[in-house]
């Protein structure tokens, strides 16, 4: 495609490449792309069609990250017919598509204590923490895939939840988008583990994001995997996945080597963690105020992300030394989101819940502080990573903040359930966000078996199944 067709994209082509390897003065900043609310748009009446509805599930399950993947299999596991649905070409989310590599908050039972034993069973995670787990991304998947095949949860990837309908307050159907087309699935209950809450917006529920509606939210980033010559070479720059007095100064000495290679990365906490061998994750730059539903954005940040990557590494591998012959093998398919829409559920997580508080129906204790990312590029050289002053206890999240306020048969789990700002700058971590899919899994089975909403059922009931699931026979 020649240069003077590119600018259809937001930048060209040559100034994407000029951005790639411009000198160390900068972060990189391509043209920005027209934000939907500045295009002069008109409007298209798109005609009605009859779309196929297929209609042999008990539950379905939107997103097949962390919470999703966790929440179909307890579901099939506990009786259900369901159905998973996930846009990427992998199961997992942040976890595969994402490249996070390590795992917090993940010193749970239940699922969480069975995946942990089957990735040190399969020799994929490394340490011995249960708090802090580093693992294999690629591992991960097929891991996913076959507890998904085991399970009979009928998965289906490049497939995106497009439109939800309902009959009065319930969520009867919704309407998928794929390569196959549109087409229709109804179910007697929803999960919404979409991550950035999808579904429940589509479904017409009320919802939060950021400090505000309109943001300010917690910044992105764009991981990456790395190869290395030597990685006992680097291994004072290297965070190890047991959580000691070391880690701090792996991010100092990290952020001290990428400075003398003459830049100030966009998150001043870098990380670099080992995988296996001489294979690397690392993370290190932010992209601020950026809404994930708002894909032109969401473009740009990822294309800025991954030139600043390109750029810090090719630097790191000049300093030569450890550095000689380091490279990107990988970055993320999907860059990695901290703030989504937060649904409206029949409880709001808040911030005066974090110091201990407890619930009948607590389904999960998170114990991870409050961890919230810069806002902005100017704190992010100051106060990189802010508690606001609270020393988290170990609390409780209540099923109700899984089940939506305004409407009925839809679950959320993961970073998309009923919370405020400060208590999801805690909670967002993937060892609760599989708590919580494990929860919303069981519940929805037994609802949609019994022939009940959601919120019919006590979790006394859904604790009591996932007791007797986790004895041996």
């Amino acid at each position: 495609m020649p240069d003077s067709d590119a600018p259809k994209l937001g930048f060209s082509r040559r100034h994407l490449l000029h951005a790639a390897v411009a000198g160390a003065a900068g972060v990189v900043r391509p043209a920005p792309l027209p934000a939907a609310e500045a295009r002069k748009e008109r409007m298209f009446n798109e005609p009605a069609r009859d779309v196929p509805l297929i209609n042999e599930a008990d539950v379905i399950v939107c997103g097949a990250g962390p919470a999703g993947v966790t929440a179909a299999i307890t579901a099939a596991r506990a009786g259900a017919k369901v159905q998973l649905f996930e846009w990427r070409g992998c199961l997992g989310g942040v976890w595969t598509a994402g490249l996070l590599g390590y795992l917090l908050d993940f010193d749970k039972t239940g699922f969480a204590q069975e995946l942990n034993q089957k990735m040190a069973d399969r020799g994929i995670r490394r340490g011995k923490s249960k708090k802090s787990i580093t693992y294999e991304p690629e591992g991960m998947k097929m891991l996913l895939e076959e507890l998904c095949v085991d399970a009979k949860v009928q998965f289906q990837l490049h497939t995106r939840v497009a439109a939800a309908y309902k009959d009065g307050r319930k969520l009867t159907t919704i309407v998928t988008e794929s390569k196959a087309g549109r087409e229709a699935w109804r179910a007697p209950v929803f999960i919404d583990t979409t991550g950035d809450g999808d579904l429940g917006a589509l479904a017409g529920c009320g919802w939060q994001i950021g400090e505000e509606k309109n943001c300010p939210c917690q910044p992105m980033s764009l991981n990456a995997l790395l190869v290395c010559k030597d990685a006992e070479a680097l291994k004072d720059f290297i965070h190890v996945s047991d959580p000691d007095a070391t880690v701090a100064k792996a991010k100092d000495a990290l952020l001290a080597e990428i400075k003398r290679a003459g830049f100030f990365p966009s998150y001043s906490k870098p990380t670099l963690w080992q995988i296996r061998d001489n294979l690397l994750l690392v993370m290190m730059n932010q992209q601020f105020s950026v809404k994930p539903f708002e894909v032109a954005k969401v473009t740009e940040a990822t294309v800025q992300a991954r030139a600043e990557l390109n750029k810090i590494v090719n630097g790191l591998r000049k300093l030569g030394g450890p550095w000689e012959g380091i490279q990107i093998a990988a970055t993320a398919e999907q860059i990695g989101v901290r703030d989504g829409r937060r649904i409206e559920g029949r409880y709001t997580v808040t911030k005066d819940d974090l110091t201990g508080a407890r619930f009948e129906d607590g389904v999960v204790r998170p114990t991870f502080g409050v961890d919230i990312h810069a806002l902005t590029a100017e704190l992010n050289r100051k106060v990189p990573i802010d508690n606001k002053g609270i020393k988290v206890k170990p609390y409780d999240i209540p099923l109700r903040a899984l089940i939506a306020k305004d409407v009925d048969g839809l679950m959320m789990a993961g970073r998309c359930i009923s919370g405020d700002f400060i208590a999801h700058a805690s909670y967002r971590v993937t060892g609760n966000a599989v708590a919580m899919g494990e929860a919303a899994g069981v519940v929805a089975a037994i609802a949609a078996t019994s022939k009940r909403m959601p919120h019919e059922v006590a979790w006394s009931e859904g604790a009591a199944l996932l007791a007797k699931m986790s004895r041996p026979t």
